[in-house]
């Protein structure tokens, strides 16, 4: 791990923790390091208990609930919680690498694929492994709609691009929400202003 990442880890445990979880210490012959505090030493012990305890409950869980193990995932699906509007779970098909960034693939269908660029760091932390699972997290203030119809093509410069129809349109003082339903059930929430969706053509976008 280069110095830099770890810096930024520890920077991370102590933001994400609202206290000292782990101290610099600068100067030696090293270039200094770091030491635990002993919040973090508690955090550790307390750590591997629930840990374990939880190992021990998934052990019990699957030997009484049949199925189990087929329908736990889908139960750490639906307890996640994000203020993104939109959630896609996938596998990852693909990871390209580059200098500084990495561009993902993210496989929701066998012919539905989002792709998000994210650091290299990002890559590493996440876990992010070809054939494995991940989400997905998109605004709603973040959805481009474009409005096509039966006499012209829409052209876009934007890389993730779903067909779908209108649903519901949700309309606020400025703004509006527009749910469209992709083939399959799933849905894509974007926020718009209301004059956007008086001048958007009906049916699908």
């Amino acid at each position: 791990m280069s110095y830099k990442r770890a810096w930024d880890t520890v920077n991370d445990m102590n933001n994400l923790s609202g206290q000292a979880l782990v101290t610099s210490m600068v100067g030696g012959k090293g270039g200094g390091g770091a030491q635990l505090t002993a919040t973090a030493e508690k955090l550790i012990v307390v750590y591997r208990q629930v840990r374990d305890e939880h190992q021990r409950f998934l052990a019990a869980a699957s030997a009484d609930i049949d199925d189990f193990a087929d329908y736990y995932p889908l139960i750490r699906k639906l307890a996640m919680k994000s203020s993104a509007r939109n959630q896609f779970f996938g596998t990852v098909a693909r990871i390209h690498r580059g200098a500084v960034n990495a561009k993902v693939v993210l496989q929701l269908k066998p012919s539905v694929h989002i792709v998000a660029t994210i650091t290299l760091e990002s890559v590493e932390s996440l876990g992010l492994r070809v054939g494995g699972g991940a989400w997905a997290l998109v605004k709603a203030s973040s959805i481009i709609i474009a409005c096509s119809d039966q006499d012209t093509k829409t052209k876009l410069s934007v890389r993730n691009c779903l067909c779908g129809e209108v649903t519901r349109i949700a309309p606020g003082a400025v703004n509006s929400e527009v749910v469209l339903t992709l083939p399959g059930g799933a849905t894509v929430a974007a926020i718009v202003t209301n004059d956007s969706v008086e001048h958007a053509c009906p049916g699908d976008w």
